[in-house]
């Protein structure tokens, strides 16, 4: 099972990457603007060290499914969902960086109807998740303290150069950032 998730996950980041790149390449020709471009290594390195750590470990430790897969594997089942949800959403205006088309609405619909930042929750979930289905621990502790390291550096720039930008101010007033108002 670890081999055909861990595969599944690579595919997944491969062809997320080629979209973002076609993505960058359109919104770059259309004048968008790239922020955060000086932290961007750093979270393409964690992201590939998480997989990295999450090989090793189940690996060399022998590890295998956790006892409670039934509630961790559907968990990563919606978290799928909800990312294809957001990128399908976003359109042309999802990516991995953080590029902004000056006086361009921001996308309220689909999960960011609900809330400002999906695509970080599915990748904070999956960080934590994604290793507990195999009892890889130390993995998972590491990269979701580092994640949320990461994130409290990414969100502010991406929100900062939205507000800058865009009507994210106004269009996003009536939520927070991860867990919708009522």
């Amino acid at each position: 099972m670890f081999t055909f998730l861990f595969s599944l996950l690579i595919l997944q980041r491969i062809t997320e990457m080629v979209i973002a790149k076609r993505n960058e390449k359109w919104m770059l020709k259309q004048g968008g603007i790239e922020h955060g471009s000086e932290h961007y290594p750093y979270i393409v390195t964690l992201h590939i060290l998480f997989f990295i750590s999450l090989l090793l470990e189940v690996i060399i430790l022998k590890k295998v499914v956790s006892n409670i897969w039934y509630i961790l594997l559907p968990i990563i089942a919606l978290s799928q969902l909800i990312r294809y949800w957001a990128i399908y959403s976003l359109g042309s205006f999802w990516n991995t960086k953080i590029i902004i088309l000056p006086k361009v609405h921001v996308v309220s619909k689909g999960p960011y109807k609900y809330m400002k930042h999906p695509n970080y929750v599915v990748v904070a979930v999956e960080i934590l998740i994604i290793p507990l289905l195999f009892q890889a621990y130390m993995t998972a502790t590491l990269f979701t303290l580092l994640n949320l390291a990461m994130m409290s550096i990414r969100i502010p720039t991406e929100e900062k150069a939205l507000e800058k930008y865009t009507n994210y101010e106004k269009a996003f007033q009536l939520k927070t950032r991860f867990i919708p108002k009522k």
